[in-house]
């Protein structure tokens, strides 16, 4: 168990370079009009929602 925590680190730590250096990812949407900015992360939550569901498909295998 302590094994797969330290795998779930180093790829939430490596997500979170890439997001760093990337920036805003092709699918998110950002509408500005004047002094409002919305920002819709649409291709973010993707990619988080499909990790997270590998880390506990993973997780669920070895309970």
């Amino acid at each position: 168990m302590n094994r797969l925590f330290i795998i779930a680190g180093i790829v939430l730590i490596i997500i979170g370079l890439i997001g760093t250096f990337i920036g805003k990812l092709p699918g998110d949407l950002m509408w500005k009009k004047g002094n409002t900015t919305v920002y819709f992360p649409i291709m973010t939550s993707i990619i988080i929602s499909v990790v997270l569901s590998l880390i506990f498909m993973i997780i669920g295998r070895f309970k």
